[in-house]
C-alpha cells in the first residue's frame, strides 16, 4: 500500500504514524468509531512452522502485509467489539452456551465435507491431509490445519477455552477481549482482539503471529504481548519468548533467538548487544520486554536504548524500571502506542477470580 499524498502533492503520514495533516473524511470516521469504543480498551527458528501456508485467501491477504494503517485495525476491532457487545446481550448467546461448537472437516481430494459437534471435554484432530473450520460458540472462527489436535475445555458465556496439543490454528475472534483462551504445552494465549495464528510443534514449543489486534502470551509469571504484525516464539520449559516485528532485520531476529534460549551469560550479553545495535523505533516492542528479561548488568543499556527511541513518560524512572515497578512498566508500554495494557491487567484479575 502506498502512502497517501495530500492535495498539494506532499507525503501524508497520518494513516501510518499519526503525523501529517489529517484527511477530514478520516477524522469523521474516527469520531464515529470512537463512540463504539469501550471506556477502557481497556528462539530457535521454526522453519517447519513458518512454511505452513494458511489455506484461506482472506487470511493470506491479512497476514502478508506487516504495515497496517492504524485506522484499518481500529475500524475492524471497533466493529468486532460492537458486534460482540450486541451478541452478548442477545438471548441466543445464553441459549447456545455450553452445547458445543460446530465443526466442518474438509478431507483431501475434494471429498464431501464432514460435519460434527465438538463438545466440552471432547477432542478434535485432523489427519495429514485434512483441514477444518470450527465455529467458536458464535463469537469467532478457527481454521484448523492438517495434523492438528485440539480439545474444548470450556464454552460458557464470557469464557471460551481450548487446548492446542499440536498443529496450527488460525483464530478470528470477535468476542470481547480476554474471553478466548488457548492453552499450549508451554504457555497460554489470551486473545485481546482480533486475529492470529498459533502453531505448536512436537516438543511443545511453537510460534504465535498476530495479524490484527494483539495477543497476550503467559506462563508461570512470564508475559509477552504480541501486537499486529509481531511474532513471539514459545519454548518448551521456558515459556514465551521475546516478541519482535516480522520486518525486523535477520541479525536482530537471530540474536534474539540466541538471547532467549542460551543459558550462557556471555552469549546472552553478546546477543543483546546485537539486538540493541539493530533496533529501530519500531523495535521498542522488543526492548520493552527486554527491560525485565535482560541480566541485571545489561538492563541499563536496554533502558538507554529504549529511552533514545521512545522517551519514558513522566514519572517513569530508571530506578523504578529496575525494580520492575508495574505501574512504570505499564506507562512506558502505553507510550509505544500498541494498545492499552490496562486491558491485559483487567483480565489478569478476572482469571484469579475464576
Amino acid at each position: 500500500m502506498k502512502r497517501q499524498r495530500s492535495t498539494n502533492g506532499e507525503q501524508n503520514d497520518y494513516l501510518w504514524d499519526g503525523s501529517g495533516a489529517p484527511d477530514p473524511g478520516i477524522q469523521r470516521l474516527e469520531l464515529v468509531l470512537e463512540k463504539l469504543r469501550p471506556e477502557r480498551l481497556v528462539q530457535p527458528v521454526f522453519p517447519q512452522l513458518e512454511s505452513v501456508a494458511p489455506r484461506s485467501s482472506w487470511w493470506t491477504a491479512l497476514t502478508l502485509n506487516t504495515w497496517w494503517p492504524r485506522f484499518i485495525a481500529a475500524t475492524t476491532c471497533a466493529i468486532a467489539l460492537a458486534a460482540a457487545i450486541l451478541l452478548s446481550r442477545s438471548d441466543s448467546s445464553s441459549e447456545f452456551a455450553g452445547t458445543g461448537w460446530d465443526v466442518e472437516m474438509s478431507p483431501a481430494q475434494d471429498a464431501p465435507a464432514q460435519k460434527s459437534l465438538l463438545r466440552v471435554g471432547g477432542a478434535f484432530e485432523t489427519d495429514s491431509t485434512s483441514t477444518a473450520s470450527i465455529d467458536v460458540g458464535e463469537v469467532g472462527r478457527l481454521d484448523v490445519e492438517p495434523s492438528t489436535r485440539l480439545r474444548l475445555l470450556q464454552s460458557a458465556e464470557g469464557r471460551k477455552h481450548i487446548a492446542l496439543d499440536r498443529g496450527t490454528i488460525h483464530a478470528a475472534i470477535w468476542a470481547p477481549p480476554g474471553q478466548f483462551v488457548v492453552d499450549t504445552p508451554s504457555a497460554t494465549a489470551v486473545d485481546l482482539g482480533c486475529m492470529y495464528t498459533l502453531q505448536v510443534d512436537a516438543s511443545g514449543g511453537g510460534l504465535l503471529r498476530t495479524a490484527m489486534g494483539w495477543v497476550g502470551f503467559r506462563s508461570h509469571g512470564r508475559e509477552s504481548f504480541i501486537p499486529a504484525g509481531a511474532v513471539a516464539a514459545v519454548y518448551a520449559q521456558k515459556g514465551p519468548g521475546t516478541p519482535y516485528f516480522r520486518d525486523t532485520s535477520d541479525a536482530l531476529r537471530s540474536a534474539l533467538s540466541e538471547f532467549d534460549t542460551s543459558s550462557d551469560p556471555a552469549a546472552r550479553h553478546n546477543a543483546l548487544l546485537i539486538v540493541l545495535r539493530e533496533s529501530r523505533f519500531h523495535d521498542g516492542l522488543t526492548l520493552w520486554h527486554l527491560l525485565s528479561r535482560a541480566d541485571a548488568a545489561d538492563r541499563s543499556a536496554v533502558f538507554d536504548r529504549l529511552a533514545a527511541l521512545v522517551p519514558p513518560p513522566t514519572g517513569v524512572t530508571r530506578e523504578g524500571i529496575f525494580r520492575a515497578d508495574r505501574a512504570m512498566l505499564d506507562s512506558w508500554w502505553n507510550a509505544l502506542d500498541l494498545g492499552d495494557i490496562g486491558l491485559w491487567r483487567h483480565w489478569e484479575q478476572t482469571w484469579t477470580g475464576r
